[in-house]
């Protein structure tokens, strides 16, 4: 009830509402969030050629999250994800909003995050985009129809709405986040001459999203990503060293780190990182058969 008070008396007080919305935002300590994320490890593509040549490129690392939204507060940066959650206001009475004179640009956008949490993303395309053709400068909504284009597999429309937003603001960590992830997808569905440019377009954008937030994990993954798929093994290390410092128990570091040290042809390293992969989590496929790999050729 207080999130809805709050929203109507920004409606009442404002021609223009900019809500800084809050989303999929990690803080550093797990326990102590209000963003309560299941991690599901990704499976790295095992290197089965020798350390001198790089492994095939794979996809970015992503993990799934649920978000609890205590207020209209922002929304955060985890673009790493298989559930990409633009905010949601618990599902307001729009009907009561409408009789109580709520512009109709807050109401398609309200109405575009209940389709978007109900899975229908098309009809929240719309709905968003009706919310922008009313208020072209309403940043929520383009950051989440942009959001909403990503898991519509549209890659090159989600970069078009989060360059847009930048262009509103240019100092929010997540949405370079965010355009940096979109532009890591369009680089796996790119042609050849095309992909190496991408990438290093998405290393760009999750570099400035680190400049505007220290220690921003899930940037540092996802550039680690990016990265790797370039070749460029001492800085993938330097970015998981990082985030192992951040998050000890993240299993998909260190066998990312194990990667890049097989790559560089440090295969005693590489084996240490995989079995503390595996430490971590027993099922990590891939980091039981990198070490496999490691082991025989150490044998």
């Amino acid at each position: 009830m207080t999130r809805l008070l709050l929203l109507l008396m920004l409606a009442s007080f404002a021609s223009c509402l900019f809500v800084t919305c809050r989303g999929k935002e990690k803080p550093q300590q797990q326990k102590e969030e209000e963003i309560v994320i299941e991690y599901m490890e990704e499976d790295e593509a095992v290197p089965e050629q020798p350390p001198d040549i790089p492994p095939p490129p794979a996809q970015v690392s992503r993990q799934v999250q649920t978000t609890s939204r205590p207020s209209l507060s922002g929304i955060g940066g985890r673009v790493n994800t298989q559930v990409l959650d633009p905010i949601n206001y618990e599902n307001p009475d729009l009907d009561v909003l409408r009789h109580m004179g709520v512009d109709q640009y807050i109401i398609s956008y309200l109405t575009g995050e209940q389709f978007y949490k109900a899975g229908e993303y098309d009809k929240a395309f719309a709905e968003y985009t009706a919310s922008i053709n009313r208020n072209a400068d309403f940043i929520e909504a383009i950051i989440s129809r942009g959001n909403t284009s990503l898991r519509r597999g549209e890659y090159s429309r989600a970069v078009e709405d989060f360059s847009r937003a930048i262009r509103l603001n240019d100092n929010r960590a997540e949405v370079y986040n965010y355009r940096g992830f979109a532009r890591a997808e369009l680089a796996n569905t790119a042609p050849l001459s095309n992909k190496q440019r991408e990438l290093f377009f998405a290393i760009e954008d999750f570099s400035r999203a680190i400049v505007l937030k220290a220690n921003y994990t899930d940037a540092l993954v996802n550039r680690s990503r990016a990265l790797f798929e370039v070749g460029e093994y001492d800085r993938v290390i330097e970015d998981c060293n990082q985030i192992i410092r951040l998050e000890p128990r993240n299993a998909s570091a260190w066998n990312r780190r194990g990667n890049a040290w097989y790559n560089k042809g440090d295969l005693n390293k590489a084996l240490e990182d995989y079995n503390q992969a595996l430490a971590i989590n027993p099922a990590l496929a891939s980091a039981r058969a990198s070490r496999e790999i490691v082991l025989s050729l150490i044998e």
